[in-house]
């Protein structure tokens, strides 16, 4: 009598046990059953927050949910990390966002309140963005090598404009100065808003930008597009060599992707990548997504850590070359 008395509560307890991990897994297995908020740590309108909207639309449509979008600009991406961290770690609050929260700030920032590896998991690489080598249609310069070989005849003559320093546009060029071995002056603005307006009114010379900024005057001969910055030739201006065809390994695209907050169960996670990538091959989603300059991937979680590390390593290179110091 005495040994049952002391078997009861290991079998209440077993019991228990059985229930709850039964309730968390049918939790898992009802996944999604409320609407889901992607956070953006940019304004609307940036290459992150139009592949979020295309995304959501179309992941809402899958999954039978809402899937809203929350845009949470302020301090280089610093206010939407301390918003993920805040959310909890279920699947319903993620993360849209370019490689520069994780490959740059590290680099220019003495201290961040967030570290990629402690408070975050990789969902999926979205797509992938180019930027293209630009030059004033001035610039006595029609391919890659010429624009190397006159900034080599000219040194420190030739300059170029970016969307501010630390920004995608200047390391890029930073990376390709530094690769080639040319000397060219950065001016930076803020933005592309008023970077390519200088480019077009001729007060700098070249630039890296998207494709949609600089089509239009490219269709009016005031600019020439020279190169693109990915490993390869894009989808988007299949006739614009990339720069590795004259720098090999040269690729420097502008990563976007997902992510979730560190804990989120493993079941939620992947059945968010697995339906990104089905959306990411949709006929629509593409055609939509390269008219705004975007290449969809679809690319599993793993696939955008090694993106993310990979883009760190490269970027971490061109901070160093365009002597950038953490602040």
């Amino acid at each position: 009598m005495k040994q049952s008395r002391s078997l009861l509560p290991t079998a209440a307890l077993l019991s228990l046990l059985a229930v709850g991990g039964s309730g968390a897994a049918q939790a898992q297995s009802d996944y999604p059953d409320r609407p889901i908020k992607f956070i953006v740590p940019y304004s609307a309108g940036g290459l992150p927050d139009t592949v979020a909207r295309v995304i959501a639309q179309r992941l809402g449509d899958r999954l039978g949910q809402h899937v809203v979008v929350d845009n949470r600009p302020g301090a280089n991406g610093v206010v939407a990390a301390v918003a993920m961290k805040a959310a909890p770690a279920d699947g319903y609050t993620l993360l849209v966002t370019d490689g520069s929260m994780f490959s740059i700030n590290p680099h220019i920032y003495k201290s961040l309140s967030y570290d990629y590896k402690r408070d975050f998991i990789p969902v999926s690489l979205a797509a992938r963005a180019p930027l293209f080598l630009t030059v004033h249609a001035s610039v006595p310069a029609n391919t890659l090598q010429e624009f190397i070989d006159l900034a080599k005849a000219k040194p420190g003559t030739l300059n170029y404009g970016s969307s501010g320093i630390g920004s995608s546009h200047h390391l890029t060029m930073e990376a390709l100065k530094s690769a080639v071995g040319i000397n060219v002056l950065h001016i930076p603005y803020k933005g592309t808003g008023q970077s390519v307006p200088a480019l077009i009114g001729g007060q700098v010379q070249s630039l890296f930008s998207a494709l949609p900024s600089l089509s239009g005057f490219v269709k009016t001969g005031q600019v020439k597009l020279l190169a693109t910055s990915i490993g390869q030739r894009s989808p988007l201006a299949p006739s614009i060599p990339s720069i590795a065809e004259t720098v090999p390994g040269f690729d420097f695209g502008v990563i976007i992707g997902v992510l979730a907050p560190t804990g989120t169960p493993s079941a939620v996670v992947e059945r968010i990548s697995s339906e990104i990538a089905k959306v990411a091959k949709m006929p629509e989603v593409i055609q939509t997504l390269t008219a705004s300059g975007v290449d969809p991937v679809g690319g599993s979680s793993a696939e955008y850590d090694r993106a993310i590390l990979n883009e760190n390593a490269k970027l971490a290179k061109a901070i160093a070359a365009a002597g950038i110091k953490a602040e």
